[in-house]
């Protein structure tokens, strides 16, 4: 059931402006919903002149499910028009920066490029394109002459997710397994069966995945708790998802 609660938040440098009585509603995600937020009366005053870049969310902010919201188009045209910086984020795994651009351009927003996109899947591949590891097998911690990168270590990521993982994994050449490959499989569970586990796999990536099964969640626990150092990398924690404009779904 939904809560209601009313807080108060001061702090000692900036109580003048940060001390309110808000309430809020508590929905199933944990997150609260504030119901006596002010909005902006005069966004050129208070906002436009002095940002000078934005931030948008996409589910739920740009469009819904294949429907773009009301307002977008004009609301970007006017920013780009006064020479703000634009981007756009997302915890939706499920896409790569260049699927979702694609999708801008379904939609009417063909002047966005890959560049303004940053999703969860691509945060994950920077991620491991970016992490050094002890020539030791281990994570980083030697000395410069001691380590090297994800991919020279040979090592590969076990995924849980939808195809934007994998082609951000491909883009920054990390070797991967799972993901799509692994959507129909199911494991055997007879007496002495067992799921073989590629010890090269020294990193488990989940996203969001309208595919996952026993086989999956068996093959990851396994890297993650038998292969030394092997790293758990969640693309999102959102319990609810924007899939469609319909409902919501779990994530």
């Amino acid at each position: 059931h939904p809560t209601t609660t009313t807080t108060t938040r001061k702090t000692r440098q900036h109580q003048h402006r940060l001390s309110s009585t808000t309430t809020g509603t508590y929905g199933g995600g944990g997150m609260a919903t504030y119901n006596n937020v002010p909005k902006l009366t005069n966004p050129a005053e208070n906002l436009l002149d002095g940002t000078d870049v934005f931030l948008f969310d996409i589910d739920g902010v740009i469009w819904k499910g294949n429907t773009l919201i009301d307002g977008i188009p004009e609301t970007l045209q006017k920013l780009r028009a006064a020479n703000k910086s634009i981007f756009f984020v997302t915890n939706n795994s499920t896409k790569s920066r260049a699927s979702i651009q694609t999708k801008f351009a379904s939609l009417g927003l063909p002047d966005v490029p890959p560049e303004e996109i940053y999703s969860s899947s691509y945060a994950a591949a920077a991620y491991l394109d970016q992490k050094k590891m002890d020539r030791t097998g281990g994570s980083s911690g030697g000395s410069s002459e001691t380590l090297m990168t994800f991919r020279e270590s040979g090592k590969k990521v076990y995924v849980i997710g939808e195809r934007g993982i994998c082609d951000e994994l491909d883009r920054h050449s990390i070797p991967w397994i799972g993901g799509p490959d692994d959507d129909h499989k199911t494991p055997s569970m007879d007496s002495g069966d067992m799921v073989p586990h590629d010890p090269d796999v020294a990193a488990v990536v989940v996203g969001f995945d309208r595919n996952i099964n026993y086989y999956k969640m068996q093959y990851a626990q396994l890297c993650i708790n038998s292969n030394p150092g092997c790293e758990f990398i969640a693309t999102n924690l959102d319990s609810t998802a924007h899939l469609t404009n319909a409902q919501e779904w779990a994530a």
